[in-house]
């Protein structure tokens, strides 16, 4: 009986300690633990969920993948991605219809070098459900011509170049929280060329995200929690698109504990997924 009862004991323990000891733990925006499953009921009810990462964690990308699963359970979805960049839809289009297959995408598609474990199963689980999946970014090259040269070289862009970024001129808010820490780095001294550079990938990831939108459908987008973060971003410029439009944003974050959300993440976002920093890089 004594050893039944210590078996017991020593079996709780165990079990309490590996309950305890978990990779994550989701928070409300004011610091209040939350769950999966008020992210799940939260994200049924809107019609556009900003899902922010961490590019390389591997917790965030499986949550992400877990949380499309369900949704799709019970909504129907629109999927889009940071990831992949406005003229690279055709090709995107291509491997969701089967007319080239994952080699081709590789060579006719800029895909990032992390592709093929963070992004792809979200893109086969389009292609499995017949889901549309979106290229919203701009491409790199019109986000490196305003670092360079300042969004008025937009302007020199052929119409179908002009076709795979926002609308032009996009409205420009420097005085943006997110866009003044942008101008602070590098000591002050990087100027106001970086957080244009950043909107003009805001603004063309919100309007893909509007101009694809469904009635009585969510768009689950995916994009560095920076994007996203503090209602700033993509969430500000889909404003702009639609006033009324209702968001749920999810920001992610890596801290040493887990048990208790940093004060200084209050407010980022809808959820905040609190990661362990120790977690399984992807890269």
């Amino acid at each position: 009986m004594k050893k039944w009862l210590l078996s017991c004991i020593v079996l709780g323990s165990l079990l309490s300690f590996s309950q305890d000891k978990k990779p994550y733990q989701v928070f409300d925006k004011n610091g209040k633990k939350a769950s999966y499953e008020k992210i799940l009921k939260a994200g049924g009810k809107s019609d556009v969920i900003l899902f922010g990462e961490y590019h390389n964690n591997s917790v965030v990308h499986w949550l992400q993948l877990e949380l499309t699963k369900d949704l799709a359970k019970k909504k129907n979805l629109v999927l889009g991605a940071e990831m992949l960049e406005a003229d690279n839809q055709t090709q995107v289009n291509q491997y969701l219809n089967d007319e080239i297959n994952q080699k081709g995408l590789d060579s006719l598609a800029r895909l990032w070098n992390n592709y093929k474990t963070d992004y792809k199963p979200l893109v086969d689980f389009a292609k499995e459900k017949k889901l549309n999946f979106i290229a919203t970014n701009i491409p790199r090259r019109y986000a490196s011509m305003v670092f360079r040269k300042d969004l008025i070289a937009l302007d020199s862009l052929s119409s179908e170049e002009k076709s795979w970024i926002a609308p032009l001129p996009i409205e420009f808010d420097i005085n943006l929280p997110g866009y003044q820490s942008m101008m602070q780095m590098q000591g002050g001294h990087a100027g106001d060329k970086m957080p244009k550079a950043q909107a003009i990938k805001d603004a063309t990831m919100a309007y893909f995200i509007h101009k694809n939108r469904k009635e009585n459908s969510v768009f689950v987008h995916y994009n560095g929690t920076y994007h996203s973060d503090n209602c700033e971003g993509i969430n500000w410029y889909l404003k702009k698109w639609d006033s009324v439009v209702k968001i749920i944003t999810i920001a992610t974050v890596e801290q040493k504990e887990v048990s208790k959300l940093e004060r200084e993440h209050f407010n980022k976002a809808d959820f905040i997924l609190v990661i362990d920093e120790d977690v399984t890089k992807t890269y």
